[in-house]
C-alpha cells in the first residue's frame, strides 16, 4: 500500500544538519545520544495528512510513494523546508520593552512575545533586534523516516 496525497502516514524520523548534526527526532533514545532530548515531549511516531500542510513540503513529497516498513533518506533544501531567512521578520524593538519587564536582553535568547517565539540578534542602547525567522530557515536539512503504517483516506 504506496502512500498518496489524502492519505495519513505514522512514521519516525531523524532530522540532521549537513553536518550530520541531530537537530530533531521521533526516537527518545537518539535524542538522548544526540543531546536533544526534550523532557516534556512525547516521543514515538508522528502521525500526517499528506497533502495537508501538515509538515513541510520536501519531506511531504518523499513520503508519497513509500510502503509501510520502507525507509528512506532524504535532502531538503530550503525552499521545500522551512524557507530562506526574511529581512522583514528581523524587527527592532526598544530595550525598554526589556528593562520594564525586568530582562535583560542577551544574544541568542530566544523570548516570547505577542507574535510568537523569536531569537534575540542584536541588542545595542537603541534596539533589541528580534529575528521571527524559523531557526531552520536557510539550511538544508536531511531526514532519515520510516513508515510505521499507511491509513488510506477512504478508511
Amino acid at each position: 500500500m504506496k502512500v498518496e496525497k489524502g492519505d495519513t502516514v505514522v512514521f519516525n524520523y531523524v532530522g540532521r544538519f549537513e553536518n550530520g548534526e541531530v537537530f530533531d527526532t521521533s526516537y527518545e533514545d537518539v535524542a538522548k545520544s544526540a543531546g536533544v532530548y526534550v523532557e516534556e515531549r512525547e516521543y514515538g511516531p508522528i502521525e500526517a495528512r499528506v497533502g495537508e500542510g501538515e509538515i513541510i513540503p520536501g519531506l511531504e513529497e518523499a513520503l508519497i510513494g513509500m510502503e509501510k516498513g520502507e525507509k528512506k533518506v532524504v535532502s531538503v533544501p530550503p525552499e521545500k523546508g522551512y524557507g530562506m531567512p526574511k529581512d522583514e521578520l528581523r524587527v527592532p524593538v526598544p530595550p525598554e520593552q526589556f528593562s520594564s519587564a525586568g530582562l535583560e536582553p542577551v544574544e541568542g535568547m530566544y523570548v516570547m512575545t505577542d507574535a510568537g517565539m523569536a531569537k534575540i540578534v542584536g541588542v545595542s542602547e537603541k534596539a533589541v533586534i528580534l529575528d521571527f525567522n524559523h531557526p531552520l530557515a536557510g539550511r538544508t536539512v536531511t531526514f532519515e523516516v520510516e513508515v510505521v503504517d499507511v491509513k488510506k483516506r477512504s478508511e
